[in-house]
């Protein structure tokens, strides 16, 4: 073969190489991400399937002390999207949804119950979070162990839209002044909710005359919405540049912004916020337990239990923390020593009757159906 052909060969494959590496530098994001899978159960680890921020270092502190390692993690963007990756085989061995949703994982058959005797932290969790309706399958078998509780409203700027501060009204949402400048969050669980008591309809009760009406002020949000995402990161940003001067979220959004010095408020209008208590539960295949019982139990000691009421901002289910704040701090913090009084006083969120139906629609209406 001679020069001439070899460095034509050559070009020739430097280009073929080049282009292949320009085209994976320049796929959009969703599909570049799609090549790269979320870690699967089967390795000697378990794997803890969850929301942003709740993988940190300190929720698995313990378990790493304990084996040397730290197990493997997954995040989703809400329980929607767990559920249906779940139901198409993805098997995890640590899941953390809400309350008002283990009970749809419970029927599908996903989840197995959990011996509580063998968690050392489930002694320091009170009776009144372990007396979930459903949650018990018997004295010592949950199907649900608590991580923590907290609530969802509207955090928005008093700054930016002063006529609110003194008459808190969720009606903000669908304020014509704040067209593409409110937000929500992915989940139904929260915005639908959310939406539905904004305009005087119970959405645990829901007549099909009522689901209509909701329907229609669900699409007039997403019409009058700048964007709905579960990503706390974002909707503290558009809140914090002004991008964004109401969003439907979690408490933590509003602290942290609070913390930052920002002029932020969390509503609280007649009727109460939402509450809510989250937790984790046991893969039906989860497959070793020595482990994912260890994992659980991390997530409840109690350094896991100060980075949630200190950094993510939200009550600790494992208690005994409490003991090293005063009345004070905790006030500051937004919280009180007793958990039935928090989640009381606003409607606890429970699970959704119809909720495929609810999730599919909300789906189609945010991708423009």
């Amino acid at each position: 073969m001679n020069r001439s052909l070899i460095a034509v060969l050559a070009i020739a494959l430097l280009g073929a190489v080049g282009y292949y590496f320009y085209t994976q530098s320049n796929k959009p994001a969703d599909q570049t991400a799609a090549t790269t899978p979320a870690p699967e159960a089967g390795s000697e680890e378990p794997l803890l399937f969850t929301w942003e921020n709740w993988a940190d270092p300190p929720f698995l502190a313990e378990y790493k002390e304990k084996y040397g390692v730290e197990p493997q993690t997954a995040i989703w963007a809400d329980e929607d999207e767990a559920f249906a990756k779940m139901r198409t085989g993805y098997k995890p061995d640590v899941m953390a949804p809400c309350s008002y949703e283990f009970g749809r994982w419970q029927d599908a058959g996903l989840i197995q119950p959990i011996d509580t005797t063998k968690l050392k932290h489930w002694k320091d969790i009170p009776d009144y979070l372990k007396n979930i309706p459903g949650m018990m399958k018997s004295e010592t078998e949950a199907w649900f162990i608590p991580q923590y509780w907290a609530n969802t409203s509207i955090t928005y700027r008093t700054d930016l839209a002063p006529e609110y501060v003194g008459k808190e009204s969720w009606k903000i949402l669908f304020d014509p002044k704040y067209k593409g400048k409110v937000a929500g969050l992915d989940g139904v669980d929260d915005t639908v909710t959310l939406i539905a008591k904004t305009w005087g309809v119970d959405p645990y009760n829901m007549s099909d005359e009522q689901w209509k009406t909701v329907q229609g002020k669900l699409r007039e949000f997403v019409a009058n919405a700048r964007f709905i995402s579960s990503d706390e990161t974002s909707l503290s940003q558009g809140l914090a540049s002004g991008e964004v001067v109401a969003a439907i979220t979690w408490n933590q959004t509003h602290a942290s912004l609070k913390r930052e010095g920002k002029s932020v408020a969390y509503m609280n209008p007649p009727g109460g916020m939402f509450t809510y208590v989250c937790g984790m539960v046991l893969h039906a295949e989860a497959k070793n337990l020595e482990k994912a019982y260890a994992l659980i139990d991390s997530g409840i000691s109690p350094a896991a239990m100060k980075y949630q009421l200190e950094t993510l901002h939200n009550g600790p289910a494992n208690m005994s923390v409490f003991a090293d704040y005063t009345d004070d701090q905790l006030k500051e913090m937004g919280f009180v020593r007793d958990v039935k009084s928090f989640l009381e006083a606003g409607t606890f969120q429970v699970r959704l009757k119809n909720k495929d139906e609810i999730v599919k629609f909300w789906t189609e209406i945010r991708g423009g159906g």
